[in-house]
């Protein structure tokens, strides 16, 4: 059996805005923020996500990341959304028959608390991904008020996977 290791990252700053009820994606689930911000991004911002497509493609070595297969350059992916963009990538790995053994993702945040929308998230990506919530591991941490992120401007992301394929005997 050939098992990789993927890592995969993602950050995405916030502005000002003056929607009635901020909200953000992540995992495709939409939270609300008690901010007055959105995230910035030409996709629909769902940095769980795209750090997880890169921890994706980084272990199955396609040689390619998630701006260079989903360019920020071509309007087909203006407000995609990301789990779109995830369940590409995913397709991709199949064909190359690996499977996922396991996720587990850390976000850095101020805000939004995520631990009501947890299991919803885990419920996501699971359906996407063909693997049980149980195999995804998702923590959010604050990073204590200091720098960037803690002064809210910005949510970050760190994933990594593990894949396997079946060995092949000749």
């Amino acid at each position: 059996m050939e098992l990789r290791i993927g890592q995969g990252f993602d950050l995405h700053r916030f502005e000002v805005c003056e929607l009635s009820s901020p909200k953000i994606i992540l995992g495709g689930v939409e939270i609300p923020l008690q901010m007055p911000k959105k995230i910035v991004a030409h996709s629909d911002g769902d940095l769980l996500t795209h750090s997880i497509i890169d921890a994706l493609l980084g272990a199955s070595s396609l040689n390619t990341d998630i701006g260079q297969l989903f360019p920020e350059t071509d309007p087909d992916y203006y407000q995609v959304s990301s789990l779109f963009l995830l369940k590409k990538v995913f397709a991709l790995l199949k064909e190359q028959s690996w499977e996922i053994v396991n996720l587990d993702n850390t976000l850095i945040c101020q805000e939004p608390r995520l631990a009501k929308f947890r299991t919803k998230i885990l419920e996501k990506l699971s359906s996407v991904l063909e693997i049980s919530p149980e195999k995804i591991g998702l923590k959010a941490k604050t990073s204590e008020k200091i720098g960037a992120l803690g002064r809210k401007e910005g949510i970050a992301c760190f994933s990594v996977v593990l894949l396997s394929k079946a060995s092949q005997k000749i």
